[in-house]
This record gives structure tokens, C-alpha cells and sequence, in this order.
């Protein structure tokens, strides 16, 4: 299996410092439901680690977390994509729990539900954590500009990072990965 792992907020959509409370506030990045559908008809299959915090915050419910996810899925189904699971830590930044990115729980749950292994994949963040939980798990680490990359990008050396790819954005990264496929 040809797997990728995306963070969803930076990536998928934009991000906000205030969160992304309703299926309103998320507004999808430019090509990037086109990008999840060149990639799933190349044959990649596309999973989700995502840490929601504003659900531990009060700031949105479960229900809202899955009509936002709901209507991410229905974009890239436009456009022919698939998101094969989607992983998210709904916990606080001061919970103890092992899924909250830079912690590689998530992409341990994504394994767990696929019945594969995310060694060797591909996994696309915005965030030095993003990139620091792929790598836990073995993972390609790939960071986007969007969101709150390019100001990522300056911190890769300083966190080991300086050999993860750096894309300008998810259609980005499925050109780079589309044109170089062995």
C-alpha cells in the first residue's frame, strides 16, 4: 500500500490561531481537494492525523468535528479522492494521552485501522510536531508552506528536520510525488 498522511489543518484547509469551530470556518486550500483525488486515482491511499484540541476546549463538538470532516470528504470525492481513516486527538495540550502530535499516536491508529505500516510513507504537515510524529513512525516527513509552514520552515534544521521535502502546498506535493513515482 502507497500511503500518505496529511495534517488537515495548513494543509487541507486554512488554519486559525482561534480554530476552526464550524463546517463554515473550514475553508479548503486551493487545489488541495484536487491534489487528495490525483493522488488517490494514482493509486496513494490518503489518511488523516489531525489534533483537535478545540474539542477538549469546548469550542466545537464531535458532531461539528464530523460535518467539518463530512464535507472535507465530500470535496475531495468531487474530484475523485478518498480518505481511507481519520485520525484525530480530540484531547488538550495538558491531557496525557499518546495521540496528540508530535507524539506518533495517531499514525499508530491509522496502522492500526488499515493493517499496514506507515514506514516508508509520506507524511505531510504544517507544523514541526506534524513532521516530528511522522518520523516517530518511520514516516517520510514532508512540510507545506501553507499554513503555518513557511514559518515552520525555518525551524526544520534546529529540530533534525533539514531533510524533510519542502513543497509549496499539498498540489505541490502531488506534483513532486506524481513526476517522480518509480
Amino acid at each position: 500500500m502507497k500511503l500518505i498522511i496529511l495534517d488537515r489543518d495548513g494543509v487541507l484547509n486554512e488554519d486559525s490561531d482561534a480554530f476552526i469551530k464550524t463546517t463554515d470556518e473550514w475553508i479548503p486550500l486551493p487545489g488541495s481537494a484536487e491534489a487528495v483525488g490525483r493522488l488517490t486515482q494514482a493509486g496513494y491511499t490518503i489518511a488523516i492525523a489531525t489534533n483537535q484540541s478545540g474539542v477538549a476546549r469546548g469550542y466545537f463538538s464531535l458532531e461539528t468535528l464530523q460535518a467539518m470532516h463530512d464535507k472535507m470528504a465530500a470535496l475531495a470525492a468531487e474530484h475523485g479522492g478518498k480518505f481511507a481513516h481519520i485520525a484525530f486527538c480530540p484531547h488538550g495540550p495538558d491531557d496525557t494521552c499518546d495521540c496528540r502530535k508530535p507524539l506518533p499516536g495517531l499514525i499508530q491508529q491509522i496502522e492500526q485501522a488499515l493493517g499496514v505500516s506507515a514506514v516508508g510513507s509520506w507524511m505531510v504537515g504544517d507544523s514541526i510536531r506534524d513532521l516530528e510524529a511522522g518520523v516517530a513512525a518511520g514516516c517520510q516527513p514532508v512540510l507545506v508552506r501553507t499554513g503555518k509552514g513557511a514559518k515552520s520552515e525555518a525551524k526544520l534544521a534546529a529540530a533534525g528536520l533539514a531533510d524533510a521535502l519542502v513543497v509549496d502546498n499539498l498540489a505541490g506535493f502531488a506534483d513532486y510525488l506524481l513526476n517522480n513515482q518509480q
